[in-house]
């Protein structure tokens, strides 16, 4: 199965939603300016921020020819190149080698599953990856990230529990340096992104990276869980402002039904996402595509 199916399937709850929203409208027969209002209210409503909605429904506004507003398909079909279009509009990074990447988030949004899965990824194109739990403080998380290594058939870098993180980072890039290793994926401990102390200790480990490995290309990416929506976005603001994220990997986006939020991700914060996760095996994280995620969204 595709990327463009696993993504149709995992948007499939926020598309039934707009869908029923966009067949009342067109059935109701209105054209003009309640017309574009009732659809800046349909898009909202699957989380897209209000900001970014006007955004949208100025673009359709001109390019929209007015004798076809009553036709379904063809309104539709102009949202989806403007979405696309606007989520295309971000560089997005392209990982090259040696690669440090380090995950952040905060607690609960499936970010040891998602290295798990990227380590997966790496393997499967045919790079040599290591491990680094770098989370010292969850009960067990150590263990739970050496059962995802062992899946991928990928190697690990561990401390004892309550180690200092930022030590682990740096025997973990140490250990990569000496056997060439091309991907080392760095966990980090959840973290509440209003606690100051946590984030600084982020900003201590990003240190360490870029002192310790400046050879290396170092990305940092924030896991997000796709069902909290709008409250995704507070969260990689602070982060951004924090560490300077090169990107998202969405968890959870089978899960929810406003997906809306990642137009907004984007176009507000200027961050694209890399990868999604589109279920729970561990194949199932694959790249960010932005013409597919705007046909599945619509």
């Amino acid at each position: 199965m595709g990327f463009f199916s696993k993504i149709f399937n995992a948007l499939k709850k926020t598309k039934d939603s707009i869908g029923a929203k966009l067949k009342a409208l067109f059935s109701s027969g209105k054209i003009g300016d309640d017309f574009y209002d009732e659809l800046e209210e349909i898009l909202i409503s699957a989380d897209v921020s209000v900001t970014t909605a006007e955004e949208i429904i100025e673009d359709l506004k001109e390019d929209a020819k007015e004798s076809r507003l009553k036709e379904e398909e063809y309104v539709v079909a102009l949202l989806k190149d403007i979405i696309a279009d606007l989520l295309e509009a971000l560089e997005v990074p392209q990982i090259e080698y040696p690669a440090v990447i380090m995950l952040v988030g905060v607690n609960g949004v499936g970010k040891t599953t998602s290295i798990g899965k990227l380590a997966n990824y790496y393997v499967k194109q045919g790079k040599s990856v290591l491990l680094a739990a770098g989370d010292t403080f969850r009960a067990a998380a150590g263990e739970q990230l050496s059962v995802w290594a062992d899946r991928a058939k990928v190697r690990i870098v561990r401390h004892e529990e309550g180690s200092d993180p930022s030590a682990v980072v740096f025997d973990a890039v140490s250990s990569a340096k000496a056997r060439k290793t091309d991907v080392v994926i760095v966990d980090t401990a959840g973290r509440l992104h209003v606690k100051a102390n946590l984030m600084e200790e982020l900003k201590k480990m990003n240190r360490v990276v870029s002192r310790s490995y400046p050879e290396a290309h170092f990305y940092k990416l924030l896991v997000l869980d796709a069902t909290t929506g709008q409250n995704a976005v507070s969260q990689a603001r602070a982060f951004h402002e924090a560490i300077d994220l090169d990107g998202i990997v969405l968890t959870k986006l089978d899960g929810t039904a406003k997906g809306g939020f990642v137009v907004s991700l984007c176009g507000e914060l200027e961050i694209p996402v890399l990868f999604a996760g589109v279920g729970e095996k561990i194949d199932d994280l694959e790249p960010f595509d932005a013409e597919s995620f705007a046909q599945g969204l619509l």
